[in-house]
């Protein structure tokens, strides 16, 4: 283990959220991908501090509404490493919801978790709220040794293997969250790896991220029904090297025997055909067809050449998340939960400035996701440098400007938490054409 410094804390300490830890290394918060474990110390990437916060709203949340029952709420934090996940759980939720958390952190590396509880004694939660033990395996053995209403799996690459077994460990109503850094392969850039872990195909363009989260929520919905359950998505966020899709599981035959009344296909320029199937069949709203869409969806029923480039699926078509969990992650709920208040003397020896930059970091990871939750069941999710090349205009519309315009005319409209400029709107794609072309004329 990392040496501890004078009265038996760290040598070194971190501080991510409102809670404190201790490094072998000071991390390095410029970081954008994922740090090897062969680097040495106990694993810590920051670059996964947004999904970490992230986590500790929507399962506020989720125990606010009585998602995950009464009584005490058994969270797992799966591949845990540092264990940070779940101590920020314990530590920055109130008190009454800490409280009732049973948290279980887990791993293949002892000394990580040996760390990781002893973090927990030098710094635990401010109200003393909670309880957290740890056990030290193989995740696909240990899940299934207690039912989990929350779990959580958040592997160095693909979370495919651990789906399974997870997704059994669940009680009748819980929520899984799953990370993947295998972005390569969900976004189509490795085709054959695609195939083979996700039977999928996506076409590499703006929307590859989005589509990836699809292909992944169609592999949590397909394990899902293997188990007489299926999901309903709460959250899916693209965030710098990583994807993470969040959703309840319930059990539910019936909804397991539907399973694929919610896949289904994307397609790229889509032919009329394709346009009049889609409206159809619901996934997209009315239009006059004198401009066809960039895309739209179609139920996994309609036959499609998937060898053809402008198909990607299949994939989930449903909505991608739920507009109340969504609605809670906001910058003020952040700030109560998450953003640490200023301290002279700080014991992990930051600055006023690094406590304002980690306001900062936490306020820009939930930032539009409460709007967008508004429009989440929405068609539309518009790639403003897309939507100008296709209609042939000059530079991209602002995509603030095109949701003021939408909604000064009705519709519901919002800015995305994407990685690209993008926003979501319920309205038809020929008002979308109509006040494109009025903000930016063509060429």
């Amino acid at each position: 283990m990392p040496s501890r410094g004078p009265g038996d804390l760290p040598a070194i300490i971190h501080r991510e959220g409102r809670t404190l830890m201790g490094v072998s290394q000071r991390p390095d918060s410029g970081r954008s991908g994922p740090v090897s474990r062969r680097s040495g110390g106990v694993f810590l990437n920051p670059a996964m501090s947004g999904s970490r916060t992230r986590s500790v709203l929507l399962l506020d949340y989720c125990i606010d509404e009585g998602m995950l029952g009464k009584g005490t709420v058994y969270a797992l934090d799966g591949l845990a490493a540092s264990g940070l996940r779940a101590r920020r759980w314990l530590n920055e939720l109130p008190a009454k919801s800490a409280g009732r958390i049973a948290a279980t952190i887990a791993d293949l590396d002892g000394t990580a978790l040996e760390w990781a509880m002893e973090d927990h004694r030098c710094f635990p939660p401010s109200h003393g709220q909670g309880m957290l033990s740890h056990s030290e395996g193989d995740l696909r053995k240990l899940v299934l040794s207690h039912g989990r209403h929350w779990v959580d799996i958040d592997p160095f690459g693909s979370p495919l293997p651990f789906l399974d077994t997870a997704i059994q460990s669940l009680a009748r109503s819980g929520v899984i969250e799953v990370s993947a850094t295998d972005t390569a392969a969900l976004t189509g850039s490795s085709r054959g790896a695609m195939l083979r872990r996700y039977g999928a195909r996506v076409r590499t363009d703006g929307l590859a991220h989005d589509s990836a989260l699809r292909v992944m929520l169609a592999n949590l919905a397909r394990n899902a029904a293997r188990h007489d359950r299926c999901i309903d998505p709460l959250l899916s966020i693209w965030d710098s090297h990583h994807l993470r899709a969040s959703s309840r599981v319930v059990k539910s035959r019936e909804g397991a025997n539907n399973v694929e009344d919610s896949l289904g296909w994307r397609v790229h320029s889509p032919t009329e055909k394709e346009v009049v199937a889609s409206v159809e069949s619901g996934y997209h709203p009315g239009l006059s067809m004198e401009s066809l869409p960039m895309t739209c969806m179609l139920p996994l029923s309609f036959p499609v050449d998937r060898r053809d480039s402008r198909i990607s699926g299949p994939m989930w078509v449903g909505k991608m998340g739920d507009e109340g969990a969504m609605g809670s992650i906001t910058e003020d709920r952040a700030l109560s939960l998450c953003v640490p208040d200023f301290v002279e003397d700080d014991v992990a020896g930051w600055s006023e400035r690094d406590f304002e930059m980690e306001k900062r970091r936490i306020l820009r990871s939930v930032r539009n996701i409460a709007d967008e939750g508004s429009v989440i069941e929405s068609a539309h999710h518009i790639l403003v440098d897309d939507l100008s090349s296709w209609l042939g205009i000059g530079s991209p519309p602002s995509p603030t400007t095109m949701v003021e315009r939408l909604r000064e005319r009705g519709h519901r409209a919002s800015l995305t938490h994407y990685g690209k400029p993008s926003f979501r709107t319920n309205c038809s794609w020929d008002d979308i054409v109509e006040i494109a072309l009025e903000l930016q004329p063509p060429m």
